[in-house]
Order: structure tokens, then C-alpha cells, then sequence
């Protein structure tokens, strides 16, 4: 894991102990780096957590045409690490109930 990708684990972590959301867009402004830059970082970190048996903290993005929902490429993500995803609307809440659980 490389810097950039320990402090968006820990932005992430920070996120879900608030019980909060952000947008790709306002995430990658943070680091100062691009969108594409940013969700492929998503995605180390995701292949990670699904290793470990984790909750996905990308779900904690959002894109700013999906109505508070991660983008389509974060279900497709979770599909390919194995994940179902019959309802995105489903699929997120109950990922991001399981994060501020696991965060208090």
C-alpha cells in the first residue's frame, strides 16, 4: 500500500466513524488528485477489504449523478471481488450500515 493510499484508507475510516458520505469529486480535491487516479486507489483498497472479510469503504463514495450512491464501476467492482448485487440502492445501505457499525 502505498502513502496516498493509507491516507484514503484513513479518510475513509474517518468517514464511516461519523457516519458520513462524500463525493468522488470533493475526495479527490482533498488529495489533490485526479477522479480516475482516485478510484483506482478505491479499488486497491476494496480488493484489500474483501481479503480481509471487510466492509467495502468505497461505499462511502458518491458520484454526483447517482443520488448519494457509489458509481456504477464500485458495483461492478464488488461483483468481480464476488459480491452480489442483485439492488445497488440494498446492496449500499447495508455495506455502509455494516461501516458505522463497525466504527463506534
Amino acid at each position: 500500500m502505498n502513502d496516498f493510499t493509507v491516507d484514503l484508507a484513513s479518510r475513509l475510516t474517518r468517514l464511516a466513524a461519523t457516519g458520513k458520505t462524500i463525493s468522488y469529486g470533493a475526495l479527490a480535491a482533498e488529495f489533490g488528485v485526479r477522479v480516475n487516479t482516485l478510484t483506482k486507489a478505491l479499488e486497491i483498497l476494496m480488493e484489500e477489504e474483501n481479503a480481509r472479510g471487510e466492509p467495502l469503504r468505497a461505499v462511502l463514495c458518491f458520484g454526483r449523478l447517482t443520488d448519494g450512491l457509489p458509481a456504477r464501476g464500485f458495483y461492478e467492482k464488488a461483483t468481480a471481488l464476488g459480491y452480489v448485487v442483485d439492488n445497488a440502492d440494498t446492496f449500499a445501505s447495508i455495506m455502509r450500515k455494516q461501516l458505522f457499525l463497525k466504527a463506534r
